[in-house]
């Protein structure tokens, strides 16, 4: 029975047996991890082999013959370039291979537009006292805190079905110059696992900014993530740029760190000539280059995309049992209740659920206190603060199954509870 349709009686009673079996749940005593989309022990087995792949026997050196255990190539090893490549959908010239961070890569260039202008022209961001950065929600927290270090004003732009909300979008673009920037995650995102359509992308592959500087940081952490077998597919908006001329507008970004090794993997970007020749200049003055034996140990094991796509195979039948625990366990314990929402995505790292308006605070601390540790409630929002208190994001890929079912038990009796209490407020 829907919960809001319940008398006072009903929902007093219903709270008593909740509460019963919360109690029960803290006295086991349980320490449970879904704070963060980490891979599970099983995912980060799979990439053992890596480890041992370079080695006394191993001649460092990429097929040009440049020892990698020495100084050179900034750009990074050009078989780790065309992979690249092949990943974000741009030319192998367009890319630079990086450390094992796509956040360290996007921190930097955010950096890089503070200080040095992208375009001829502009000022340095550091100058645009009341810079401004479109951030969607409910989003990724990482992104929001690195716009919030460099003192960007950030501002909401709803999540739809199709992406972020396009008119909102062009129409703020179109008015104000100072609005630099908008964070992406364009396939799977982070945290509803939605993928933009062909129109989203074309959309922001024809935006008219008033500022020359604006640029949309498409970080592409998802590419090849799929958990289902009818995987969704994200246009090329580098491909759609050069159709308008607006290239210069999109910087792609990726990494290995939830293909191999989170920590240890390979990042790297991706954009127009006339961007790279100015990150490529701040990257000569950072660095003498990145770990091209990591580069190389990584090409070593996967040889080619190929390679890749059969290794997120392995990944996707691990992952696959978790996602469909959490879906079956939202719809036999919740759906009947009409106090929650949640996303069914076809890839990524996160089911997003929305619970009743007002109460997702006190769900992820009644979580804790059941011994379940969650993302904090208002993490998918700038600042910390979800206008509705109500979105929590649900990172499935840690826990062994068997732990995630309860996990999730917990977690749907913490949602119900917390709605009862919220209704009896107004009874």
């Amino acid at each position: 029975m829907f919960y809001k349709e319940m008398n006072k009686e009903e929902l007093l009673k219903e709270k008593d047996s909740l509460q019963k079996e919360f109690d029960g749940y803290k006295a086991m005593g349980l320490k449970l991890d879904m704070s963060r989309g980490k891979p599970g022990k099983e995912q980060l087995d799979i990439s053992e082999r890596m480890l041992d792949i370079v080695n006394s026997g191993t001649e460092c050196k990429t097929r040009d013959g440049l020892d990698c255990r020495n100084y050179g190539l900034l750009d990074g090893i050009p078989s780790c370039k065309e992979l690249f490549a092949q990943l974000l959908g741009v030319e192998p010239e367009n890319v630079m291979v990086g450390g094992n961070s796509s956040l360290n890569m996007m921190f930097d260039t955010i950096a890089c537009m503070m200080t040095a202008p992208i375009v001829e022209g502009c000022k340095p961001w550091y100058e645009v006292k009341d810079r401004k950065f479109l951030c969607p929600v409910p989003g990724y927290d990482r992104h929001f805190a690195v716009t919030e270090y460099f003192g960007f004003e950030m501002i909401n732009i709803p999540m739809l079905p199709t992406g972020p909300d396009m008119d909102m979008v062009e129409k703020l673009v179109a008015e104000d110059e100072s609005i630099k920037g908008i964070w992406c995650v364009p396939k799977y995102s982070n945290p509803q696992g939605i993928t933009y359509s062909d129109e989203t992308v074309r959309r922001f592959a024809n935006l008219k900014p008033k500022a020359k500087d604006f640029r949309i940081m498409w970080d592409n952490a998802y590419c090849i993530h799929d958990v289902t077998d009818t995987p969704d597919n994200l246009l090329n908006i580098y491909e759609e740029c050069k159709k308008n001329g607006t290239e210069d507008s999109v910087i792609l970004f990726c990494s290995t760190s939830k293909i191999t090794f989170p920590g240890s993997g390979v990042a790297a970007m991706a954009s127009s000539p006339a961007n790279m020749k100015v990150f490529k200049n701040r990257y000569s003055w950072q660095t003498i280059g990145y770990d091209k034996i990591n580069m190389l140990r990584h090409m070593l094991f996967f040889k080619d995309l190929d390679g890749v796509k059969k290794h997120m195979d392995k990944h996707k039948a691990i992952l696959k049992p978790r996602f469909d625990t959490v879906i079956e366990k939202l719809d036999t314990k919740l759906k009947d209740t009409g106090i929650a929402s949640w996303t069914n995505p076809n890839g990524g790292y996160f089911v997003s659920v929305d619970v009743l308006e007002g109460t997702a605070k006190k769900v992820v601390a009644l979580c804790k206190e059941a011994g379940v540790v969650l993302t904090g409630a208002g993490a998918t929002y700038p600042y910390g603060k979800d206008p509705k208190d109500s979105n929590i994001r649900i990172a499935p890929t840690f826990p062994p199954v068997s732990e995630l079912e309860t996990a999730m038990d917990i977690f749907c009796v913490c949602a119900k509870l917390a709605a009862v209490e919220k209704l009896l407020e107004n009874k």
